[in-house]
């Protein structure tokens, strides 16, 4: 990769990105609101003895998931866009390498996820009374790393559709499943052994697990950093991935 060349890449993916109202709004307003409806689903509930309560619990897991789900949509869709309208194709024309181009967006939107973090993270710990043993900026890390996870996905997935509806369809093949077995409605270690199996290769499982080791603890465990090494290294792999399968035009 060309430092200079991905530098410029990310600037004109942002400056795109910043151009597009909707998807900023996307981005930044819909997180907040959605964890709002949360604290008032939970708000009346009574806290446990011990223990986080069911809003600590959920929304801290949701601050990572959000920039999953979100950035997963974006990225498949707006790559889909570059290749129809012949955008990649005169990109590569150029002294753009693919490797450029696709760790160029995956840093882009993994910039755009830590500010979604940080404003959704804001409101969680400052307005909806979030409780967690670790820091905030620890919870930032983490959705910040779960967006460029989702990006490459999103990236790798957009490869094989050749509609805008085609990369939607995407979501509940890659992103319901994870949600599901990431731990958040039954622990892990409870699930039949074949599913734990499943989710166990599956990298949102860990990113899950991070964010509940920082809600459990004052001080970055082990567990944490493994777990951060993991969504990491799967981000890498996914953005390889996405750059062997890239095609210039939907076909």
């Amino acid at each position: 990769m060309n430092p200079r060349i991905l530098a410029a890449t990310v600037g004109r993916i942002l400056r795109q990105l910043r151009h597009d109202r909707r998807t900023v709004a996307l981005l930044v307003v819909v997180p907040t609101v959605l964890l709002t409806l949360v604290y008032y689903m939970y708000a009346d509930q009574p806290a446990p003895p011990a223990g986080p309560s069911a809003f600590d619990r959920i929304s801290l897991v949701m601050l990572g998931f959000f920039p999953f789900i979100i950035m997963f949509l974006v990225t498949s869709i707006a790559m889909l866009r570059e290749r129809t309208t012949g955008t990649l194709e005169r990109l590569l024309t150029t002294p753009l390498a693919k490797a450029d181009l696709l760790f160029g967006y995956g840093i882009a939107f993994g910039l755009a996820g830590a500010v979604q973090a940080t404003v959704a993270s804001a409101v969680a710990y400052w307005a909806l009374g979030l409780e967690t043993a670790g820091s905030m900026g620890l919870v930032i890390m983490v959705a910040a790393l779960n967006a460029v996870l989702a990006v490459a996905l999103g990236l790798f997935c957009s490869a094989f559709a050749r509609t805008e509806f085609q990369a939607v369809q995407f979501m509940p093949v890659v992103v319901a499943p994870q949600l599901l077995l990431c731990g958040l409605f039954v622990p892990r270690g409870e699930m039949a052994g074949w599913l734990q199996a499943v989710s166990d290769v599956l990298p949102l499982s860990y990113a899950v697990e991070a964010l509940q080791e920082v809600g459990a603890h004052a001080e970055p465990t082990g567990t944490m950093w493994r777990d951060v090494a993991i969504v990491a290294g799967a981000a890498v792999l996914a953005l390889v991935l996405a750059a062997a399968t890239l095609r210039r035009r939907s076909g």
